[in-house]
């Protein structure tokens, strides 16, 4: 991409700078300008905004949505965005949007780490469906997919309607360039991007690989903390937010815009990273999962896995969320008496899990970083032979799990397959393997 007026937004005014400058908060009223003066002052339509800027409101929720829940923001751009030629729908290539081919598997699955592509591939190109559930159009359910990408998108710039993305760098590092500012995330960050926001996704190496979580229904919030009390699991001053930066460039740039499951482009004759100033609490984010403060027993037995929430899409208090985001970050385990692994259970929503790095405490080898495995709803699962027997003989000093990252997503709907997903290379048919040769020891405890 060509290079940036960012003003107040790196160190040294550079799209190339190592460092940028951001704004803390998660959901935060924020005011940022590239150039002062670009914000009105005391209004958002002023007559003539300043600096012959475009106001223009981007209503992520209803107008009438409660204060707290309502998502919204005012961008004075450099030209407004309607200046766009006609869609024209394009190829989907491996990106699939629910209802997926194969609907939902009532076994456990696992997949090796996906390998890099040789043909060159930016992020939209190298987006691959794994999973997903409900669908765009009812505004309900989510889907997981892979990227890989060996190549920057030039003069190309994604927007996508139907939900929101959670981005998770496995390997290789991105700075991805939005309308409202730039963030850089790497392995063990993620970033948020919301629903209809304009970005970019720059690679700094030779090549990145990670996931995406894209969801169809309410944004993401920070969970209830409960008994917990004000503070703790993801702390809304840890979430990091751009400070406005442009580019006033013309040329040609493609759009591609995801909605209702399909993909669409259309031609910009400038670059629509315009946006001077911006006000308000529609922007993406980013965290270091590797600063979430774990919650955890200090006696005996394991507490629910909602403790490691942190981000949730609500749906039903009962029936569980349209889907929560877990984070098991380096933690110590110091539980009395207790089989510390996490033990076999059967849930009633869900469960997607990734390993962003290290090693899995319940898998003893075969799930080296960037493998994942899917639980659907009910489906058994816990701790391979080798970890188990482990566990029961395990002294119980207090343990620091130094060496692990993992992420986790939980939806109390049941995810559908995709078919590439089901015939890849990389899933491990043999995965249930690791639970055969259990030793029975009823009733002499042998």
């Amino acid at each position: 991409m060509a290079e940036m007026d960012v003003a107040r937004a790196t160190l040294d005014g550079k799209l190339g700078s190592s460092a940028l400058k951001y704004q803390p908060g998660f959901g935060n009223e924020f005011a940022t300008e590239a150039v002062e003066g670009a914000l009105p002052r005391g209004q958002n339509s002023p007559q003539r905004p300043p600096l012959g800027l475009f106001s223009e409101l981007v209503s992520a929720t209803s107008f009438a949505a409660p204060r707290a829940s309502n998502r919204r923001s005012y961008l004075f751009r450099i030209r407004p965005s309607t200046s766009a030629a006609q869609f024209v729908r394009i190829d989907n290539g491996l990106l699939k949007t629910p209802p997926l081919e194969i609907g939902p598997y009532p076994g456990a699955l696992r997949w090796a780490a996906f390998a890099m592509d040789g043909e060159p591939a930016d992020f939209i190109d190298g987006l691959f469906t794994v999973c997903g559930n409900g669908s765009p159009q009812s505004q309900t359910g989510m889907a997981v997919h892979v990227y890989r990408a060996n190549r920057s998108m030039e003069n190309r710039v994604f927007s996508n309607a139907d939900g929101e993305m959670l981005i998770l760098p496995q390997e290789g590092a991105l700075r991805i360039v939005t309308e409202l500012g730039l963030l850089d995330v790497g392995p063990g960050e993620f970033t948020l991007l919301p629903k209809g926001l304009k970005f970019a996704v720059e690679i700094t190496g030779q090549s990145a690989r990670g996931f995406v979580c894209e969801n169809f229904g309410l944004p993401f919030v920070l969970p209830d903390l409960g008994l917990i009390g004000s503070h703790g699991l993801a702390n809304s001053i840890n979430f990091l937010t751009p400070v406005a930066a442009f580019e006033n460039r013309d040329g040609s740039v493609e759009l591609v815009h995801k909605y209702a499951g399909n993909l669409w482009a259309a031609q910009l004759d400038h670059s629509p990273f315009d946006v001077v100033a911006w006000r308000g609490n529609w922007a993406p984010c980013k965290f270091d999962m590797r600063q979430f403060v774990v919650m955890g027993t200090l006696s005996v037995d394991h507490p629910d896995p909602s403790i490691f929430c942190a981000l949730t899409s609500p749906s039903s208090a009962i029936a569980g969320s349209n889907v929560d985001f877990m984070v098991l970050p380096p933690r110590w385990v110091v539980a009395e008496n207790t089989f510390r692994p996490p033990g076999f259970h059967r849930n009633a929503v869900a469960e997607f899990l990734a390993l962003i790095e290290g090693a899995h405490e319940s898998r003893a080898n075969s799930f080296p970083p960037g493998s994942m495995s899917l639980h659907n709803n009910w489906t058994a699962h816990g701790p391979d032979v080798e970890t188990f027997e482990a566990g029961r003989v395990a002294t119980l000093e207090p343990q620091k799990i130094e060496d692990a990252l993992v992420f986790m997503l939980e939806t109390r709907f049941p995810l559908e397959l995709s078919a590439g997903a089901m015939s890849s290379e990389h899933r491990q048919l043999d995965c249930t393997d690791s639970w055969t040769g259990f030793r029975p020891r009823f009733p002499d405890n042998n």
